[in-house]
């Protein structure tokens, strides 16, 4: 099943644990307007796209329905996973898994 616009934006909104109204502050647009494009009701206008994107580091293709974020592009799906796992992780589980992955780093050298 192909994701919408909306549904990308639910997502990546919800991998930061943010709120509707967060995003749209971040991003300097209404909460309602917000709303409306998770729910597919309206389509950003291109300045509000380019927001969205810089502000969820992601490409307006990602957005729009593409596959790949910025930072996705080129990396194996094992290294991709591993991106994903960690945006869903609050800060204090993001910091500590880091830190043990740069152990295990270390320790291979």
């Amino acid at each position: 099943m192909t994701m919408t616009m909306g549904d990308r934006l639910r997502e990546l909104r919800l991998r930061k644990n943010l709120s509707q109204e967060e995003v749209a502050k971040q991003i300097g647009i209404t909460r309602s307007a917000y709303s409306h494009y998770e729910i597919n009701n309206r389509q950003p206008v291109y300045d509000t796209l380019i927001k969205l994107s810089s502000y969820f580091e992601v490409s307006l293709d990602y957005i729009i329905g593409g596959e790949f974020s910025k930072s996705e592009a080129g990396l194996s799906p094992e290294t991709v996973e591993i991106f994903r796992l960690l945006n869903t992780m609050d800060q204090d589980k993001r910091k500590q898994s880091i830190t043990k992955m740069m152990d295990v780093i270390r320790q291979s050298d």
